[in-house]
């Protein structure tokens, strides 16, 4: 029997928990393709920070021109010296002011330019990896999670790429490099000491900052699961909507909403009072490094040692760092809520597929169709196995009808058939198709090869025409309307006031359980498949419909490898071979009068569906007859 982990969800990849690193790194791979452009982004970045440093230094000569000019005429030594000065040096400076500002705005505007398409790439393509990816996973993961938290998953992870790219680009990566640009002015024009001080207050900052963002972390954590989790609740159940409305719960389902909002709510408080103290602590930092800072650049001016344009241009620059650092403690904490989004969504994609396709693994060639089942032993959960060395097979363009009661194992064929699961090689057994291990060859082959409809059919939230072509979305309007007429539903669709763009609503809950039934048969006989799968296909049908298409079935089987698992056995009896299940094993076989005549299992269950039909014909009989007494 097939094992698999105790937990309720497929195990991690990893050993332990991703760092940041890890996901940054992870994130590499989709922006190297365009390495070229993220140089020329970079280029543009370290062009701006240039021209932003020069703008203080321009001022620092305006104010200085301007001082020299009110000194000589408070001197009485230049009559007309202010206005050619004004017209001369300090227009120009003026003028190169201006230049150096634009400068600033067009290689930060470039950079985003050349940047944009980056980023969108790199969410483009991770997004669809992510999907394709989570559609590559088993049935089982798919069973075990809860799809209003992982798609909230996908899409905090996404919108995460693009703040991580951002803020990286424009926030922080600029400020370290304008950083360094006014230390090295500091040491170079002036003495170490504003560099040391502004050095050792950065150092300060940024500690305190990491520190306090990485104490917060874990209510950003516990609320983005608690987030995902009222998430989860309430898609789940304004999916099941008419379940709550047939109990009256609704009342049920709002407090269960609630509680966990609740619970988000206190985490948010709590989250929100950490934020107030790591503000508070940044702006002391900032506050005690400004004063040491301008105390000596004032000390300078009276010394005589610094001009007044010295004293704004220093009181500028630290202007120009504190600003966009005070930011940084933002987009920070941003930037660690990013990496938490992406990291969740990165799990998804290691998230090992449990049924994979092998590297060499050739399509499936389907000569004739015959499917074999070979001693197959499987279960779900280690201590409920479901079938116990099966074996059986369908012969190509042969019919074979699975019945049993409830819970013997009828579906899980299917399952097994389609690869949903894979069996344990060795003890599992084995499934071939035309002698061909489906273990052995591509997901895709085997089951473009195959067609089922299903008991329980679930349609897409589209129109009536598009979920029958999703059986073959290549086909022509004349095909698909051929095969809705072959499941017996164009005359009801032509009825609808907007015919075939009728939209069938969430999971087809606008149309009724035959007419879902009906879509599904259509959409099966679109793809035209060698090999068809019926289960329960009539289920849900009246007595009449179910004559109808039955017979339409019985005729489409007639040149196609058929198997048909059914629970009333009437639909089966043209069935050249019919097993009998009974708790995973097979109990019976043979055809209709075979199993009759062997007096076994099936013609219990044939008995008691025959006495059954014909108390409820009684019935209907009878009720007729009192309607008619009424009526006279």
């Amino acid at each position: 029997m097939r094992r698999f982990p105790a937990s309720s969800e497929p195990p991690p990849p990893a050993a332990g928990p991703r760092n940041d690193w890890q996901t940054i790194v992870s994130l590499l791979p989709y922006l190297a393709a365009y390495r070229w452009r993220v140089g020329l982004a970079l280029t543009c970045l370290i062009g701006a920070k240039v021209a932003n440093l020069g703008v203080p230094i321009v001022m620092k000569h305006i104010v200085d021109n301007l001082a020299s000019v009110r000194h000589l005429t408070a001197l009485g030594r230049a009559e007309h010296a202010p206005g050619i000065v004004l017209m001369g040096g300090v227009g120009l400076l003026v003028l190169a002011y201006a230049v150096v500002r634009l400068s600033t705005s067009l290689f930060t505007e470039l950079r985003e330019i050349l940047f944009s398409k980056v980023t969108e790439s790199a969410v483009r393509q991770l997004a669809l990896k992510v999907f394709r990816h989570l559609h590559g996973l088993s049935l089982r993961f798919h069973l075990e999670r809860q799809t209003g938290g992982m798609s909230r998953d996908i899409e905090r992870g996404t919108r995460g790429i693009t703040q991580l790219i951002s803020y990286s680009l424009y926030s922080i990566l600029p400020t370290l490099v304008e950083v360094g640009l006014v230390l090295g002015f500091f040491v170079v024009r002036y003495e170490a000491y504003y560099a040391v001080v502004t050095l050792i207050a950065l150092v300060a900052y940024i500690a305190f900052t990491v520190k306090m963002t990485e104490w917060r972390s874990h209510f950003r954590r516990t609320m983005n699961e608690l987030d995902s989790r009222a998430n989860s609740r309430a898609i789940d159940s304004l999916l099941n909507y008419e379940t709550v409305k047939y109990f009256g719960n609704e009342a049920w389902e709002a407090r269960r909403y609630d509680e966990n909002l609740k619970r988000y709510r206190a985490a948010a408080i709590k989250s929100q009072y950490s934020l107030s103290v790591l503000n508070f602590g940044q702006q002391a930092i900032i506050g005690i490094g400004l004063v040491f800072i301008l105390w000596r650049a004032t000390q300078g001016v009276m010394a005589g040692r610094l001009t007044l344009g010295d004293l704004v241009l220093i009181n500028t620059f630290m202007l120009q760092l504190y600003i966009p650092l005070n930011f940084l403690g933002v987009v920070y904490r941003e930037l660690k809520q990013s990496l938490i989004d992406m990291d969740r969504m990165f799990t998804l994609l290691d998230v090992s597929r449990e049924v994979a396709d092998a590297p060499d693994a050739p399509a499936l060639a389907v000569r004739g169709g015959e499917v074999r089942f070979e001693h197959v032993n499987f279960g779900y959960e280690p201590s409920r196995q479901i079938l116990r060395d099966t074996s059986f097979t369908i012969a190509a363009g042969t019919t074979t009808a699975v019945v049993g009661h409830s819970g013997s194992g009828k579906s899980t064929l299917a399952r097994l058939l389609f690869r949903f699961y894979d069996l344990e090689r060795g003890t599992g057994g084995a499934i071939s198709v035309d002698g061909q291990d489906i273990r052995d060859v591509t997901q895709d082959s085997l089951r473009a090869s195959i067609g089922i409809v299903p008991q329980d059919t679930v349609l897409f939230n589209d129109t009536i025409y598009y979920n029958i072509a999703y059986g073959r979305p290549s086909a022509t309007r004349d095909e698909v309307i051929a095969a809705a007429r072959a499941a017996h539903i164009h005359a009801f669709v032509e009825s609808l006031p907007q015919g075939y763009d009728t939209p069938v609503g969430e999971r087809g809950l606008k149309l009724s359980g035959g007419e879902k039934q009906r879509v599904a048969i259509a959409r099966t006989l679109l793809k035209n498949p060698p090999i068809l799968v019926f289960d329960e296909a009539t289920s849900a049908l009246d007595s009449r419909s179910e004559r109808a298409i039955q017979g339409e079935l019985d005729q489409i089987a007639r040149e196609r490898t058929t198997l048909v698992i059914a629970h009333r056995l009437s639909t089966v009896v043209h069935a050249q071979q019919i097993i009998v299940m009974d708790h995973g094993r097979i109990v019976e076989r043979g055809t209709h009068a075979q199993l009759l005549r062997a007096g076994g299992l099936f013609a219990q269950m044939w008995a008691l569906q025959q006495r059954a039909q014909s108390e409820t014909a009684e019935a209907k009989e009878e009720s007729a007859h009192a309607g008619e007494s009424q009526g006279a």
